[in-house]
């Protein structure tokens, strides 16, 4: 009975023993042991992340994750979640990364670690067409929007007095304010412009473009992905320099957005 005993407590301390070297395993480690990397991206936000006429997942994300993938050896794993559960994802260990247009910010900085950015967009105020009172973003104070919560479209019409009403979608945005239930809408330059080409009779205007914003990869805790960054940097300046990360945004966006100026 006593040696029955010795034995499982060995076996217990072996495998705490190997858990706790697989949880020391940095994420790269873990990515190239698993043969994947889980991608998290909306799947709603063209050119971004959507589904083509035939429902298969497409957009810049998806060929710049396929590309990260090849780089690192692995394949991709493309995992479809709204806008509020990817960050929250990423933090909790379910994806590896996000792709999906997330802006870098000094405050998701100071929880997430960031590769370079990729592409740097603009943000633009977009109103109905009969709309001649909102014509910057000055004038949305005690206004109404419609954005993703913890976006930094929805955080930037906070900061201007607005009430933001939360949606999931573009598309939710901007049917709540072609319907008159919001004032306007923030988003990216790129995707009004794509839903504007999409439905050339939307009856919108944009008013103001906004600065622009670098747009990186987050991933989570510093400690354990330093490595992961460091490596996806290295596949981004590659791309980069062979000219195929500049493709990829003028196929999607039709302009190079890879560069600040």
């Amino acid at each position: 009975m006593k040696k029955l005993f010795v034995l499982f407590l060995v076996c217990m301390v072996l495998t705490v023993g190997s858990l706790a070297m697989a949880e020391g395993k940095d994420l790269l480690d873990q990515i190239r042991e698993r043969g994947t990397i889980i991608i998290a991206m909306e799947g709603n936000w063209s050119p971004w992340t959507y589904h083509d006429e035939n429902d298969v997942l497409t957009g810049l994300e998806v060929d710049i994750g396929t590309l990260i993938a090849e780089g690192l050896g692995v394949k991709p794993e493309f995992f479809e979640a709204d806008w509020d559960a990817i960050l929250a994802g990423v933090d909790s260990g379910r994806f590896d990364i996000a792709c999906n247009g997330v802006g870098y910010t000094e405050t998701r900085a100071e929880k997430y670690a960031f590769t370079t950015p990729y592409v740097y967009t603009h943000k633009v105020l977009v109103v109905r067409e009969d709309n001649d009172t909102i014509k910057t973003i000055e004038d949305l104070n005690g206004r109404t929007t419609a954005n993703s919560p913890s976006s930094t479209y929805a955080q930037l019409a906070e900061e201007h007095g607005a009430s933001v009403t939360y949606i999931s979608t573009l598309v939710e945005a901007i049917t709540l304010l072609v319907q008159g239930r919001v004032d306007a809408v923030l988003n990216a330059q790129v995707s009004i412009e794509d839903y504007m080409r999409e439905h050339p009779d939307a009856p919108l205007k944009v008013v103001q473009v906004l600065e622009g914003e670098p747009v990186a990869y987050p991933v989570r805790t510093r400690a354990e992905t330093e490595t992961l960054v460091a490596a996806i940097n290295d596949i981004l300046e590659k791309a980069r320099q062979d000219g195929s990360l500049a493709a990829i945004s003028e196929n999607y966006f039709g302009l190079d957005l890879t560069h600040a100026e």
